[in-house]
């Protein structure tokens, strides 16, 4: 099924990295998120909803603070926060800080922050 197409989505993100095959090893064992190549050869993500795709870029500084903060919506963040360590990641800010909201913050392997978020039963 395509993506939704709507005024004001968001559709594409553009990931900082300093290795693109880490990286994209990483958010796919991490985050079960798909890759391909893109017409140009590049490589690109689809989400797990693939309802939101990009690409990683290297030349650029990772988004290391918060600012603008992307959240990344896991099953578990208690088993996202295992896969992140064992993947190359660090965990920045633990579950229960935001409570009762369910959620972490984490560096991707460049040092990109982004946070987890688990929907409360």
């Amino acid at each position: 099924m395509p993506p939704t197409l709507a005024n004001g989505k968001i559709c594409y993100l553009e990931i900082p990295a300093v290795d693109i095959t880490r990286s994209s090893d990483f958010y796919t064992k991490v985050f079960g998120w798909q890759t391909r190549k893109r017409g140009d050869g590049r490589l690109a993500f689809d989400d797990g909803t693939g309802e939101v795709s990009g690409t990683w870029v290297t030349g650029r500084r990772p988004s290391t603070d918060a600012g603008l903060l992307i959240y990344v919506m896991a099953d578990s963040v208690a088993n996202a926060l295992e896969a992140v360590v064992a993947n190359g990641g660090t965990i920045v800010q633990p579950i229960g800080v935001d409570a009762p909201e369910i959620t972490a913050r984490i560096h991707d392997p460049a040092g990109n922050l982004i946070g987890l978020y688990q929907q409360r039963a």
